[in-house]
């Protein structure tokens, strides 16, 4: 797959996850994709395969009690791996989380393989996932 196939996946990537469509989410990743959450707090650290990656998502929805959005600023597509530039907010038990981010993915074969989350201020993601 080239630059413009893999910005095209990943832009339906986050379209699924705002809609709350994991059916179509958990096809774009490959079985054995890892995801790697930024940060030192209790959702922090590398998500081992699809199903681990889904349930990591799913806990994103519980803990904010359906709160979380991320709104997609821009991806940034190259052959090995495509960024996507977001804004990500939630408010639940009086917290709030809002902060910028940028995601970096490895496709390969028409698949999602790794995730690496970055943003700008990890603490305060710790602190609201807590």
């Amino acid at each position: 797959m080239g630059t413009q196939e893999n910005v095209e996946l990943i832009r339906r990537g986050y379209q699924a996850f705002d809609a709350g469509d994991m059916a179509t989410l958990r096809e774009l990743f490959a079985e054995d994709a890892v995801w790697h959450t930024a940060g030192n707090g209790v959702l922090s650290g590398a998500k081992q395969g699809r199903e681990a990656i889904m349930a990591y998502f799913g806990e994103l929805a519980t803990r904010s009690k359906g709160s979380f959005k991320v709104t997609l600023q821009e991806v940034i597509g190259g052959e090995k791996h495509t960024i996507g530039l977001q804004h990500s907010h939630a408010e639940t038990n009086g917290r709030t989380l809002d902060t910028q981010g940028a995601l970096a993915f490895q496709v390969r074969d028409g698949k999602i393989t790794e995730g690496r989350e970055f943003f700008d201020d990890t603490a305060q993601g710790d602190a609201f996932w807590a």
